[in-house]
């Protein structure tokens, strides 16, 4: 028994990885602020985004298991080094602003804890993110038991603080059944769409497996722990969305500061919940912070063949670079944080339809792939999925653009 659990835990490691990577404080606002607002009537696309997400997460970690060069290499070496290229810039920008909303959450959850001024802490926690990413010698074993400690942390005191909100069964399950919404509630969406599927953090998967040195016999164990990570990620934010519906909504509150999310874990904290949910806020946006940029980074660097391991040169320059940016951009933003945690989270999908398109081109040739390439039906579900958030994007770009424009 003691061996069998062994095993296991040396194969966790990329779903967690993942995981903690796309929950971060915009996933946690953004869920927060849904349930608070629209109850539980939107449940049903936290499960739509976990069906696409498995599908393209699927894709990445088989192909890492098959393939000896990394995803961006077979995309430049097939179909020109211009298509590598567009992913990796695109992945760079949307992981950047998505940078953007980490350090954000970093700073309103220390202020939270301490009282000091928000705009102070990203210059503290981003140099520590590059002292971790320039002098670790083995970041991706730091990271890995890092991210999972922070995200089991996380998943038991929300369950927990699920069962003492005691929520509506039935208006709960109500929630996962589709129905129709307006254009207005787009946004609303996409952003919460991007909290459990993110293409970046799919493609990535690849690149983690090979890390990891999986083989194809491995396959099947590794498939487990990638639809692990994406199941604890989908239901964290579905929990989140149903106890702030519980909690917030019936009071007519509605989520303005990280105050106001902390209230939803008042069943399970009661007087400290502020700075318990503080505490959970930073660790989210710590280690989303960095696994975030190492993403961005590794991808720029891999489609310009400039390397893509965690522990070269310039993969880690690249990724200094979006720790900077992020960092800079949260320190002189002015305006309304929360707001602006909601549509950071809704940007980091502008980079998914050059991204689902790569995946799906070399997982799906013949050579290379072999028995593991996409069925027919996961074929359908990824072009299902692609379509979906390539409209949505359509919808968001103008508000997207009036934001950026004001930063």
């Amino acid at each position: 028994m003691r061996a069998k659990l062994i095993d296991l835990l040396k194969v966790i490691g990329p779903g967690f990885i993942m995981a903690s990577v796309v929950l971060g404080p915009g996933s946690i606002t953004v869920a927060s602020r849904i349930g608070s607002e629209h109850g539980y009537s939107f449940l049903w696309v936290i499960v739509l985004a976990a069906v696409f997400m498995m599908v393209y997460a699927s894709m990445g970690t088989r192909f890492g298991v098959v393939s000896e060069k990394s995803v961006l290499e077979v995309i430049s070496l097939s179909y020109g080094r211009w298509f590598a290229v567009l992913i990796g810039l695109s992945t760079f920008l949307s992981t950047s602003s998505f940078q953007f909303g980490n350090n954000l959450g970093i700073g309103i959850g220390m202020q939270g804890i301490t009282g000091i001024d928000e705009r102070v802490w990203p210059l503290i926690f981003t140099p520590l993110a590059l002292l971790l990413l320039f002098w670790a010698k083995n970041l991706y074993k730091v990271l890995e038991k890092l991210m999972m400690a922070i995200v089991m942390i996380m998943i038991v005191a929300f369950m927990v603080n699920l069962v003492l909100t005691k929520p509506n069964l039935v208006s709960v399950g109500m929630g996962f059944i589709p129905r129709a919404f307006s254009i207005g509630q787009v946004e609303v969406i996409v952003a919460l769409m991007a909290t459990s599927f993110a293409l970046s953090a799919a493609i990535y998967q690849a690149y983690l497996a090979q890390d990891k040195g999986w083989k194809k016999e491995q396959l099947s164990r590794g498939l487990k722990d990638t639809f692990a990570g994406i199941a604890f990620l989908s239901t964290i934010s579905a929990i989140i969305i149903i106890t702030s519906a519980t909690a917030l909504k019936p009071r007519g509150i509605v989520v303005s500061s990280a105050a106001d999310m902390a209230q939803q874990m008042d069943a399970l904290f009661g007087g400290v919940s502020k700075i318990i949910f503080s505490l959970g806020l930073c660790a989210a946006a710590f280690s989303s912070l960095m696994v975030n940029a190492v993403i961005g980074g590794g991808l720029l660097s891999d489609s310009l063949g400039l390397g893509r391991s965690m522990n070269e040169k310039m993969p880690k320059i690249f990724t200094a670079i979006i720790l900077l940016l992020g960092m800079f951009v949260a320190i002189f933003f002015r305006g309304n944080v929360i707001y602006a945690l909601v549509m950071a989270q809704a940007s980091s999908m502008m980079a998914v339809p050059a991204i689902a398109i790569g995946l799906l081109l070399v997982v799906n040739q013949r050579k290379l792939m072999g028995a593991h390439r996409n069925t027919l039906l996961q074929n359908a579900i990824a072009i299902i999925g692609l379509i979906c958030i390539t409209v949505m994007i359509y919808f968001m770009y103008q508000k997207l653009e009036q934001f950026f424009n004001v930063l």
